[in-house]
């Protein structure tokens, strides 16, 4: 099999959609090429590796041009490609590890005799640091990641896919698939990665393509090249480009009073081992953004949760001020009405497609508020604001489920700002984003900082907790960490 790729015009439109989400793409990439696939939010890369990996279905949308995996067409092909995607738990089928790599292979009907030799062979490749009986659920982000590529490795790919492998892990889990995929690739494996994060995955790739949000391609060669000759107009486009400055630092004077207050804060799920968070102590206030850091698998995503009232705490407490809450202060935000709630904490869940839940991007910023009672001129109006804000007012009538990554986001996060709320909880804000569109979310959160909202994001993003983070703390193994 070649992993050889061939584009001639490649054209591809979302069905619902006016604009293609790839527009008149000519490339080439030949066998054992090191691809690093660059372009603005929305320029439709994560679309064209699912096209390159047959998953683009026919009622699905419009094709038009010429598509090529080793000489025949991707969903003919897809023996020959191997995809991992951002978020590795939509990959993992199988409680035991080991299992879920054998998985792949008993579906091409791979012999008993060589199936389990290869799996073996493609969780050391990948740097897996368990045996085949370990459970998934017991796995870090960064643990899952390897365990995704390893599934993937253990087919033998011919082409192998990767839809920014690292977007959702913390540092170490990132370096740690990082340093898997210099290891782990054969010789001959033909590799397209999109990552916005360019510097941390430079020296794993040959060549640098980029799309134009205009489609077709912006620049195409070695990276030292591209960067050199391409540099200013790749970050006009708001492509990443290492050694760039950072987004200038935003602090509030002074922060606001206090809206909410944690105390002995934990939660332990049923039947679990350990506890997901344990006594922790905290509180929030109005007109500071609290970033909460660790590593993936600390318990951040939990607190956050339980300060968004979505979880009930088996331990400790969560108190609501007057200054959020009004007359419901005495009760804990849990057992608030969700009208209530949605009035007071926004929530934004670090997988943006958990939340939508219509057919059109306009739809999900109205729908809340129509049920809080907003006449319905009003919440058409608050939504334009929010669409035109977060350039999102081309993917008005789009459908959620087909935006890319970084347009989800933002979506997402619109969705909980539609509502007003004094307090906003933020599970990976930035994750997804080119320069442009990461500089414009930052700015606005520092804004909404700014006027008076309490804000808690949670984020792997150094520069983003750098630029306008007033406080943080560390969440390490569910508890705080000094």
């Amino acid at each position: 099999m070649s992993g050889a790729v061939e584009l001639r015009g490649f054209t591809w439109r979302h069905a619902g959609r006016r604009a293609p989400a790839v527009r008149e793409v000519d490339l080439s990439i030949a066998p054992g090429e090191r691809v690093l696939l660059l372009g603005p939010s929305g320029a439709g890369k994560s679309t064209l590796l699912r096209a390159l990996a047959g998953l683009l279905a026919e009622d699905s949308g419009e094709r038009s041009g010429q598509i090529l995996v080793g000489g025949r067409d991707p969903r003919e092909a897809r023996e020959s490609a191997g995809i991992v995607f951002q978020d590795p738990s939509t990959q993992l089928v199988m409680a035991r590890s080991g299992d879920d790599v054998a998985f792949g292979l008993e579906n091409q009907g791979v012999p008993l005799a060589e199936l389990w030799p290869r799996v073996d062979a493609a969780m050391a490749a990948a740097g897996f640091p368990y045996g085949r009986d370990r459970d998934t659920s017991a796995l870090s982000g960064g643990e899952q990641q390897r365990l995704a590529l390893a599934g993937v490795l253990a087919r033998r790919p011919s082409l192998l896919l990767l839809d920014e492998p690292t977007a959702n892990l913390d540092p170490a889990g990132a370096a740690l698939v990082r340093d898997a995929l210099r290891s782990a690739l054969p010789e001959g494996t033909t590799m397209v990665l999109i990552e916005h994060r360019v510097a941390e995955v430079v020296d794993l790739v040959d060549r640098v393509v980029v799309l134009s949000a205009e489609g077709g391609l912006l620049a195409d060669g070695p990276p030292a090249r591209v960067f050199a000759e391409h540099g200013e107009a790749l970050t006009e486009q708001g492509v990443w480009i290492p050694g760039a400055p950072p987004f200038p630092a935003r602090r509030t004077p002074s922060p606001g009073p206090v809206l909410l207050d944690a105390a002995g804060l934990g939660l332990r799920h049923p039947d679990a081992a350990v506890a997901a968070l344990s006594d922790v102590d905290v509180e929030v206030r109005a007109a500071e953004l609290l970033a909460v850091l660790g590593s993936s698998g600390g318990g951040k995503s939990t607190l956050a949760a339980l300060l968004g009232g979505l979880l009930k705490p088996t331990s400790g407490r969560v108190t609501a001020t007057p200054d959020l809450a009004g007359k419901h202060a005495g009760t804990p935000p849990h057992r608030w009405r969700a009208p209530v709630l949605a009035r007071a904490i926004g929530s934004v869940f670090q997988n943006p497609e958990q939340q939508f839940v219509t057919t059109r991007a306009r739809d999900e910023l109205t729908l809340g508020q129509k049920r809080m009672g907003v006449p319905e001129a009003e919440a058409e109006a608050r939504a334009g604001e929010l669409l035109e804000r977060l350039r999102l007012s081309a993917l008005a009538e789009a459908n959620p489920f087909t935006l890319s990554g970084g347009q989800a986001r933002r979506l997402s996060v619109a969705t909980a700002l539609a509502a007003a709320p004094k307090l906003l909880i933020l599970d990976e804000p930035t994750f997804g984003q080119d320069r442009r569109t990461w500089s414009e979310l930052a700015a606005l959160i520092a804004d909404l900082r700014d006027e008076g909202r309490g804000i808690v994001a949670v984020t792997h993003d150094a520069d983003f907790a750098a630029a306008v983070a007033d406080r943080t703390l560390t969440i390490h193994k569910g508890r705080l960490s000094c």
